[in-house]
């Protein structure tokens, strides 16, 4: 195991609360990634079984639209990115562009899912991190789309 790699994953949001052996689980299991500002991370609809835990870096989520991809969210470090290879469903729905140099933690979902089937108390853990991951995303959907199709304040029809 890499104690670098542990000590990174000690201090990085997604794994608050889990108890040490698991973080030394995940760290048996992890690659560290480095990408280039404007360097593709995966394309929409690519199959893709990488998880990744953001580091440092800004990342761009954007669907393609004709012509041109269109952001939809940006991820800072301390945030995950693939969180649906985890569940495994390894079809990317957006396209990720690193906007700066971004350091990541990566993990093979397929593998994350045999160790949880392994050991169901990690799996607990991870799956209830993912979980307030998606939450969050979702709240934040939801802000996005009321922002849009809200009237405006003080506006008469």
């Amino acid at each position: 195991m890499n104690s670098e790699i542990a000590s990174v994953l000690r201090q990085h949001p997604f794994t608050r609360g889990f108890w040490d052996e698991h973080v030394e689980r995940l760290a048996a299991m992890a690659a560290e990634m480095r990408f280039s500002a404007g360097e593709l991370i995966f394309h929409e609809g690519e199959r893709s079984s990488l998880f990744y835990l953001l580091v440092s870096g800004n990342v761009a989520l954007e669907v393609v639209a004709p012509g041109h991809p269109v952001r939809v969210d940006t991820l800072y470090g301390g945030e995950v990115l693939g969180w649906s290879s985890v569940t495994g469903a390894n079809e990317k729905q957006f396209q990720a562009r690193a906007l700066e140099e971004v350091h990541a933690v990566a993990f093979d979902g397929t593998r994350l899912r045999h160790a949880f089937e392994e050991d169901y108390a990690f799996g607990f853990w991870f799956m209830r991190a993912i979980l307030t991951v998606m939450s969050g995303r979702l709240h934040a959907i939801r802000v996005q789309l009321l922002d849009i199709y809200s009237p405006l304040a003080g506006a008469t029809k």
